[in-house]
């Protein structure tokens, strides 16, 4: 059972963001947060690999008309977004989603901006496994009493930002589009990783810069497949029934053992079947032991299994 935990409820105004005197909120790293988020976000980008579509200032067109009409609201293109829009939509749908006002200082960024990129549960689950055995639930991406009263017994927040990034990266590379997007979302994250550890340990965190590419949205919707183990059965099928071919052929060459001609060219056959067969058997095996474990690092990255041992 997850017992999450509400969130303060925050003032907000009909003004614009995002002077301080027209948002008031919770936490003064929210503020501060966002506008690096932005940065990294960028403007409008509609690339074709990105899984994201039409996205302005990191929100997509998908995202955008959710958030219009659950007010009412026709449509429209997300280039038209509002700047109170965009901070509506960024603190109820991610600030608040990974209850970041409830983290500590460095914390809150870090699992914010992954919120942003690749959805607040994959972020949450980023974090979860980061915490170790500190953490005893289930890795359900929900940021419940079990992961909050985790993250409160962390003593050096410094090194769980390094494994929180470390599992987004190893996410990262995970994902059918990371050869198109790998250098933009890797640099991404080391910057988050640092401005993340200076406001941990109470330094100033340095300036976001926009990155080409790191704005791509990643989600685990385009995460590669794992190997099939089809042909590894088709190889082992193939050998037991090569095997068992050879056996034929052996019972032959003895019934044939009078003519000694015909008995030493079934011989060879039988030795050229069981090589085959034997062959064919190791490779099926073979192939097997290298699917699963592919599989199982994938599972690992993505955060669905457990390294093989």
């Amino acid at each position: 059972m997850n017992n999450n935990i509400a969130a303060p409820e925050k003032q907000r105004t009909s003004a614009s963001f995002p002077t301080t005197q027209e948002v008031t909120m919770t936490a003064s790293r929210e503020k501060e947060a966002l506008a690096r988020v932005l940065v990294h976000e960028g403007g409008y980008v509609n690339h074709p690999a990105d899984p994201g579509g039409p996205t302005n200032k990191g929100v997509t067109q998908r995202v955008y008309d959710a958030y219009r009409k659950g007010k009412g609201l026709a449509t429209r293109s997300v280039k038209g977004i509002t700047s109170l829009e965009v901070f509506d939509i960024y603190d109820r749908q991610y600030w608040d989603a990974v209850k970041a006002d409830q983290l500590p200082a460095g914390v809150d960024y870090v699992v914010f901006d992954g919120a942003v990129n690749s959805g607040p549960g994959q972020s949450i689950k980023w974090l979860q496994r980061a915490l170790g055995p500190l953490y005893k639930g289930s890795i359900d991406g929900v940021m419940g009493v079990g992961t909050l009263t985790a993250v409160n017994a962390v003593n050096n927040c410094d090194a769980l930002i390094d494994r929180i990034c470390d599992q987004r990266l190893n996410f990262l590379r995970h994902l059918r589009t990371w050869n198109t997007f790998g250098r933009g979302w890797g640099a991404r994250v080391e910057e988050v990783r640092s401005i993340g550890k200076a406001w941990a340990t109470g330094e100033t965190p340095q300036a976001a810069g926009f990155i080409d590419g790191g704005q791509a949205k990643a989600f685990i919707e385009d995460a590669k497949a794992a190997p099939t183990t089809a042909p590894a059965d088709a190889a082992t099928g193939a050998g037991v029934g090569g095997g068992t071919i050879a056996g034929t052929l052996q019972g032959l060459q003895d019934q044939l053992s009078p003519l000694s001609y015909a008995s030493e060219w079934v011989g060879r056959i039988v030795v050229i079947v069981a090589i085959v067969s034997a062959a064919l058997v190791v490779g099926g095996l073979g192939w097997r032991w290298y699917a699963n474990r592919k599989a199982a690092r994938l599972g690992d990255a993505l955060g669905t299994a457990e390294v093989a041992p």
